[in-house]
């Protein structure tokens, strides 16, 4: 098992959302794109995640959004270090920062 992929399954773990440059309009692009990029930032160097957006899984309240207060939950798959994983996030709107952990998966994502 991949040391990297161990360590983020393993509890949760502080991620903030990159590339959106703290701006809720640039964070609600990507949501409008299905693809974000997660930024786990205890990591050496911080390891940036970028998934699709699960649809069914993940939880986008489209008002909260609009006003910049509460939380979403993103969810994805993606393959890191040829790892199959599901990479679950919970982000405060107000910050772009919030927990987040991956979730092995047995077969790589389709």
């Amino acid at each position: 098992m991949d040391d990297l992929v161990k360590r983020l399954s393993e509890g949760s773990h502080k991620v903030a959302i990159t590339r959106a440059n703290k701006d809720l309009s640039e964070f609600k692009a990507m949501i409008d794109r299905d693809f974000v990029l997660v930024k786990f930032t205890e990591t050496r160097g911080g390891t940036e995640l970028g998934f699709s957006l699960d649809s069914n899984q993940s939880e986008i309240d489209s008002s909260s959004l609009e006003k910049g207060t509460g939380t979403v939950k993103l969810v994805g798959v993606l393959n890191l270090n040829y790892v199959p994983v599901q990479c679950v996030a919970s982000i405060d709107l107000e910050t772009l920062e919030g927990t987040g952990n991956l979730e092995i998966l047995e077969s790589a994502p389709a």
